[in-house]
């Protein structure tokens, strides 16, 4: 099948503009950047996508051994590049499509020029001098609950990783997003997800690099954050005040700016 097709792939803005590459998180689709993409489509080639498994993507395309890893998922992005003949790529990635940018841009440099890491977490898992946020014990006991009941395992998480309680339609917005999800595809995703440990590529990563960090974020902590910006050579770090793991619903305002302002520090090199 067309990649473009697989990936659900929707363009927009100028035909001769930067491209400008957006990645959602797990669980989630292309519309969770409703309110931050558009604002660059009168300057950037905005382009949007469906990760295998989400959205309106083909099901059907899913490979257990292809996504039993991280790097399936980045090549995914590659291919969508090369497709549409993407050069001088922004790629803003969330969650765990910050580190599937990670890898993309780690296997072909020359596409990218920059990245932006929304909620970013290269392992999930605690480690001797590392602090990831969960336990092994925490992480496979997520997975279980996940195995055995996907849809009750999200109404109960969805509203924890959104956070902003005051504002429970957020909670429910990506409550419905998971359970639109395929539950078989979205259990392998969440353990090629939870389980994976990217911290080795982060010192080789070469484009300009954006680290968002909310200022409570249950999945991606603080600690999280720092640990990708010192590792990542040269990277900026902005502390929103967002909280949650999803500014880009939450906060998309906020969002937005730190973004212009990394692109708008980032002007002069690239010109």
């Amino acid at each position: 099948m067309d990649v473009l097709a697989r990936h659900n792939v929707k363009v927009h803005g100028p035909s001769d503009g930067q491209p400008m590459l957006f990645a959602h998180g797990f669980g989630c689709d292309q519309n969770m950047w409703r309110f931050v993409a558009p604002a660059f489509a009168d300057r950037y080639r905005v382009v949007l996508f469906d990760h295998v498994g989400a959205g309106g993507s083909d099901l059907s395309a899913y490979d257990v051994e292809r996504y039993s890893s991280l790097d399936g998922y980045a090549d995914d992005v590659l291919q969508i590049c090369d497709a549409l003949d993407l050069r001088d790529v922004v790629f803003v990635g969330h969650s765990v499509s910050a580190m599937i940018g990670v890898l993309a841009e780690r296997a072909r440099p020359d596409l990218f020029s920059a990245l932006v890491l929304v909620g970013p977490s290269p392992r999930y898992i605690d480690d001797e001098g590392y602090v990831g946020g969960f336990s092994e014990a925490d992480i496979r006991e997520l997975l279980g609950s996940l195995e055995s009941n996907y849809l009750g395992w999200s109404s109960a998480m969805a509203p924890v990783i959104m956070a902003n309680a005051d504002r429970p339609e957020l909670g429910q917005e990506l409550t419905d997003s998971f359970c639109r999800t395929d539950p078989d595809i979205a259990r392998r995703f969440a353990e090629v997800t939870f389980l994976s440990d990217s911290r080795a590529d982060l010192p080789g990563v070469s484009a300009p690099t954006l680290v968002l960090q909310c200022s409570d974020d249950v999945i991606a902590p603080v600690e999280v954050g720092r640990y990708v910006h010192d590792a990542v050579p040269g990277s900026t770090f902005s502390m929103l005040t967002a909280t949650g793991h999803c500014p880009n619903l939450s906060a998309p305002e906020e969002t937005r700016e730190a973004i212009e302002r990394f692109l708008h520090d980032l002007a002069p090199v690239h010109r």
